[in-house]
């Protein structure tokens, strides 16, 4: 029986890859369970399994005392001596060992229940803390079930879930297909552990370039910086800790095949690699590519960027349904307000036109405006911009005065707002081309004409042809104009005389 003992712990130990010791104690409080189901809830038990031959032991303990109070767990000087001998005194622990063919049926069924039970939860304590180890990860695992847009994984010892929201949109996940997923959070729940995963989420993207690019992981590569719109493009900026290694061309790879192996697992999501720098405007400008910037104006207090760009790069800036300024102001986190370079001179000339000083404010008197200038507020956005507190704080400026000086810098300071955007407005529109007809009438000529006198343009192509097919008519030579006569009908497109033109050679193309 010792036997098949060790042959059940071992089985146990090696499916459920659980430590040895973990199973004994588990066995052990499964044996204490069976003999308190016998014995009494109350009784104290003691239970060992022998690891090396398999043994188990079950004895029960009891003090020895003056008085009984607890039968369970209290014998009698007098009883104790009877079984144990006059050498037992008061105070002393005496045990005596409980065969376990005694137990019975219902106490052996407590047993493995408890076995199993702590078993279990041994189980799902060594997964969770597996898998909490690997959160921002990647992790391979099979499609078992789509169930109303999450998707159920198996991971072999555990199940995880991908929900709806971390999925790529669009991309289709089919029961039985294996699929490389980003570990972002386990939660210890009450049916045991619970692997969230995620396709969609930003630290996937950066994982996966560690995986195709070994300068990452060998840290001379660093991604700083990554912004991703799941399913259709994203923005990473790098930076190489050697300045022999190009940070751009190590992510891209020969031909770009490490780009392209990201691309194909995130189901065709386009990504652009733009270099890291500290410089706020040289990183906005990269990350607005491939569009050119022109100038850049940094409200570092307020983590804002005004980037002005050419009338022909606004398109390319915005990108096609905002993805592209939208991806650059996250990969930067800097507020970027694009602005062609006609928009940008309008507003300047608005500005200027539209102009009131500080001094010019109601209740603004030199004193107060020596104050406020020494406070580093010079213009009424400065001052409707400024905290209550602050302005509290200026000498010649009670708290009475510094509600009202911010309550009408402010209702000044969005008027004169109003007034500059009304006038870009009207502005931009009277320099706005007009728009061209959807037909031009001189080429079809007259529709009024064609209906007086009965005839269109299409007789008209007509009788010429038929004049021109008369015999008396004059035959064109159609190649008449070639030095060398008429064309072959062969085809020669692929001969080495000359290069092929590529139709497309200067289209660029706009995402």
């Amino acid at each position: 029986m010792d036997h098949n003992v060790l042959n059940a712990l071992a089985e146990i130990t090696r499916e459920k890859s659980i430590d040895k010791s973990i199973i004994l104690e588990s066995l052990e409080a499964g044996l204490q369970s069976a003999a308190r189901k016998k014995l009494g809830m109350e009784a104290n038990i003691f239970a060992k399994v022998d690891p090396d031959t398999g043994s188990m032991l079950v004895e029960r303990v009891m003090t020895v005392v003056d008085e009984v109070d607890d039968p369970d767990t209290d014998i009698s000087l007098e009883e104790a001596q009877i079984e144990f001998g006059d050498e037992v005194e008061l105070g002393d622990e005496v045990r005596w060992e409980l065969p376990l063919e005694d137990f019975g049926r219902n106490a052996i069924l407590v047993a493995k229940q408890i076995l199993v039970q702590k078993v279990r939860e041994a189980e799902r304590a060594q997964v969770f803390e597996e898998f909490k180890e690997r959160v921002n990860e990647i992790i391979v695992g099979t499609v078992q079930q789509v169930d109303r847009g999450n998707v159920l994984v198996n991971l072999g010892r555990t199940e995880a879930m991908m929900p709806y929201r971390e999925q790529i949109r669009g991309e289709k996940l089919h029961q039985g297909k294996t699929i490389r997923a980003f570990i972002i959070e386990v939660l210890d729940s009450v049916k045991g552990p619970q692997v969230i995963l995620s396709r969609s989420h930003p630290g996937f993207l950066k994982a996966l370039f560690y995986q195709e690019v070994p300068e990452i992981q060998e840290g001379i590569v660093e991604i700083k910086a990554v912004a991703r719109e799941p399913g259709t493009r994203s923005k990473i900026a790098v930076v190489s800790n050697d300045e022999r290694v190009d940070p751009v061309g190590s992510c891209v790879g020969m031909k770009g095949s490490r780009v392209q192996a990201v691309t194909r697992e995130l189901a065709g999501e386009r990504v652009d690699i733009v270099p890291w720098s500290a410089e706020p405007s040289l990183l906005i400008s990269r990350a607005l590519s491939p569009a050119i910037v022109s100038n850049i104006v940094l409200h570092r207090d307020r983590g804002e960027a005004t980037v002005i760009v050419g009338d022909d790069q606004l398109s390319k800036a915005i990108g096609k349904e905002g993805k592209n300024v939208r991806l650059a102001a996250k990969l930067t986190e800097w507020k970027i307000d694009l602005m062609s370079s006609r928009e940008h001179n309008v507003r300047q000339a608005a500005t200027a036109e539209i102009n009131m000083n500080l001094s010019e404010l109601a209740g603004v008197t030199d004193q107060v405006l020596v104050g406020l200038e020494a406070f580093g507020i010079m213009t009424i956005a400065d001052l409707a911009n400024e905290s209550l507190e602050r302005l509290q704080g200026i000498e010649g400026i009670g708290e009475e005065k510094a509600d009202e000086l911010l309550a009408t810098a402010q209702a000044t300071n969005e008027e004169l707002n109003r007034m500059i955007e009304k006038a870009v407005s009207e502005e931009m529109a009277k320099e706005a081309p007009e728009a061209a007809p959807l037909f031009d009438e001189d080429a079809f000529g007259d529709p009024a004409a064609a209906e007086t006198d009965g005839s269109t343009g299409a007789d008209e192509d007509e009788s010429a042809a038929e004049e021109a097919l008369a015999d008396d008519a004059p035959v064109v030579d159609p190649f008449k104009d070639f030095p060398e006569g008429a064309p072959e009908d062969e085809d020669k497109s692929d001969d080495d005389d000359g290069p092929v033109a590529n139709p497309f050679a200067n289209t660029e193309l706009d995402d």
